[in-house]
Parts: structure tokens; sequence; C-alpha cells
């Protein structure tokens, strides 16, 4: 995997938090900075502004436009939300539930993020948050030695990841069930390394591959009629 230039070594413009999550939620959406411009009436080179400057302040009305273009709230854009969980925001008035087929399931669980990963302990179950690659259909992931996660090896587990979009009151969420296992193997482990994206946010040595190998993948979206 290709190494990745720290942003304070380019020259590029540091980016501040509103504008990480200004661009995060446009990517999200497939928008090109023209067309969140023309959502909002505002100039391309002003939305290129937000994204890129650390010190970008725009006014709350100014805001406001922004978050209709990228279907959010100020809120959200601004970190307000940062330490609640997702799904705060009240039920859509027309729900719809639908069962996603297992190629959508891979598909929405595909590439790397955050997943909840529930173990069997002695004392209990346990639940805990990893970041997460897929690489050859399996779910892969860096840990401790003796860490919580460990306690899934050779054992059957259950791994979920979901994506809610307060704003608009629809999200999904994908469950894949499959057995554990401690990966040891030096071309595994270095295959892992190269086409493996996502870095434990906990930092420290975690040095221990773990995959998942799916024996069933389901999951579900809520959206509006």
């Amino acid at each position: 995997m290709a190494e990745q230039t720290p942003p304070y070594l380019t020259d590029q413009p540091l980016q501040g938090d509103l504008g990480r999550r200004i661009e995060r939620r446009r990517r999200e959406l497939g928008l090109t900075r023209e067309e969140v411009a023309f959502r909002a009436h505002m100039a391309p080179s002003y939305i290129a502004h937000l994204e890129q400057s650390s010190t970008a302040a725009p006014e709350a009305g100014t805001l406001l436009l922004l978050a209709g273009a990228l279907r959010t709230t100020p809120t959200e854009l601004g970190g307000g939300n940062v330490d609640l969980p997702p799904g705060i925001g009240r039920a859509a008035r027309s729900p719809r539930l639908t069962e996603l087929n297992e190629e959508e399931c891979r598909r929405l669980l595909s590439t790397h993020g955050v997943g909840l990963l529930a173990v069997p302990t002695e004392a209990a179950p346990v639940v805990v948050p990893v970041n997460y690659s897929v690489v050859d259909d399996a779910v892969v992931f860096r840990t401790r030695a003796d860490s919580v996660p460990t306690q899934g090896r050779d054992r059957e587990v259950a791994f979920a990841v979901d994506r809610v979009d307060d704003a608009l009151s629809q999200g999904w969420s994908v469950l894949v069930r499959g057995r554990a296992e401690a990966v040891t193997d030096p071309d595994a482990v270095r295959r892992f390394a190269e086409r493996a994206y996502s870095e434990p946010w906990a930092g420290g040595e975690r040095d221990l591959w773990m995959r998942i190998e799916p024996t069933a993948v389901t999951g579900r979206r809520i959206d509006t009629w």
C-alpha cells in the first residue's frame, strides 16, 4: 500500500473540522463542489474555501444554506453531535423497511470503516468497535494479542456496520456472522498490510491480524416513500 504523505508535509492548506465534515458529506452524496454550490446558491470557489481552509467560519445563514444543500443539519456540519449516538432524529412519517440482498450487503460492507464486533466471553457477550477493512471478501482488523476481540478467536462471532442519516431519518445496517481466526501466515499478514486501508484509531501496538470469513451476510435499509 502506498504511503500517504501527512498533510503538514504538503503544499495543500490544512483542513479544519468544518471543512472535513463538508467534504465528507459531499462525497457521501456523490456531489461535486459545483453541484453543491448550485444547490446552495454559492460560488464553487467559496465551497472550495470552506473545505480547504482551517479558519473558515461561515455565518449562521450560510451554514444553514449549505446544510440544506448537503441534506443534513448545521449542527451535524459543525460537529455539535460528536458526543451523541446516531439516530437521535425523529422517525419519518412514512418509513419503509426493506431487506437487502447479499450483493447489496457486501457492497455496503466493502472497503473499510468502523464496525461493532460481538464476541462471547466467560462472563457475557461483549460488543466492541474495531476499525476494519475487507480483503478477499473477509472482514479483517488489527488488535492487541490480549484484547477483547481475541476472545472470539476460533469461535462464531457477529460483526455489524451501519450508517444513519439523522437529517433524513433513514439508514442501513449490515450483519455478518462467521468464525473469527487469528492470522499468522507471513504471506497473508503481508497481503493484509498491503491491501487494508483502516488503521486502528486507538493507536498503540496492535500487530495481531484477525479475520472473519462470513458464513451469513444480511442487512436492512430504512428510507422514506
